[in-house]
């Protein structure tokens, strides 16, 4: 949230008459009454929510459309898949293991890609057929753009704010920066990803591919404010070493995970 905050700061100050920024929005099933210590909460952390939404006991998924909602995090799992399967960009938080340094000014945001910022279509060839089938569609396809996936919106978002500071020559000092933490191979299956960016008219600041390789130690050097994935084996890989993830739950992996 700090973060967010010095992002809103800075485009304040390159742009005083526009409100295109980070809105924040705290959402709570709790009573009105609890109110008073949540907003004495907020103000020791010096940090500035103006919106409160107190359900009184029911889910506030509802409210999240009415509030134009471009992301939603909570560490109910329920209510994640709820929004998720609203249509919502959603994820369930972990707090990290152990604590780390962030950056305070510049938000870093780390994301997977297949079943996060693109459709789990490649991912359902890996658990259905293997990776020998999955490298082989990968370069059939390489031109044929991905489906975008849950939080493909959110990328967008970001990248609009981006631009605002491109235009006052701020590139170099953007206080947004994105990354790409992928398992893909970047010879064998990356082109499409990247392809699929450009067809997007999406930029991405870092693209990682791993192929196969742990994320967790990467993720230590990016040290982002938060990492989404959509598979909880990353997830816990994360954790151990201090970042912050947050579970997608979308995609043919839930199906594994829950089995297993």
């Amino acid at each position: 949230l700090q973060a967010l905050e010095h992002v809103n700061a800075r485009l304040l100050e390159l742009y005083p008459d526009d409100e295109e920024r980070f809105d924040i929005v705290l959402m709570t099933n709790n009573h009105a009454q609890v109110g008073v210590r949540l907003i004495n909460s907020i103000n020791h952390y010096g940090l500035t929510i103006e919106r409160f939404c107190m359900t009184g006991g029911k889910s506030p998924i509802g409210y999240l459309t009415a509030y134009l909602t471009n992301l939603y995090l909570s560490a109910d799992s329920e209510k994640v898949q709820e929004a998720i399967e609203a249509g919502i960009a959603s994820a369930t938080m972990f707090t990290a293991n152990k604590e780390v340094a962030y950056s305070d000014t510049q938000l870093r945001v780390a994301f997977d890609g297949d079943a996060v910022l693109f459709s789990d279509e490649s991912e359902q060839i890996v658990k259905e057929q293997g990776l020998d089938r999955f490298f082989e569609h990968e370069q059939l396809n390489e031109n044929k753009p991905l489906a975008q996936g849950p939080l493909k919106g959110f990328l967008e978002d970001l990248g609009k704010l981006q631009k605002k500071f491109y235009a006052k020559n701020e590139r170099l000092n953007c206080p947004i920066r994105t990354f790409l933490v992928t398992a893909r191979s970047a010879a064998s299956s990356g082109a499409r990803v990247l392809k699929t960016l450009r067809s997007w008219g999406l930029e991405i600041d870092e693209a990682l591919f791993l192929a196969g390789a742990p994320k967790g130690p990467i993720l230590v050097k990016i040290r982002p404010h938060i990492f989404f994935d959509d598979q909880m084996f990353h997830i816990e890989g994360a954790q151990k070493l201090g970042t912050i993830a947050a579970h997608v739950p979308y995609g043919i992996a839930q199906k594994y995970h829950k089995s297993a």
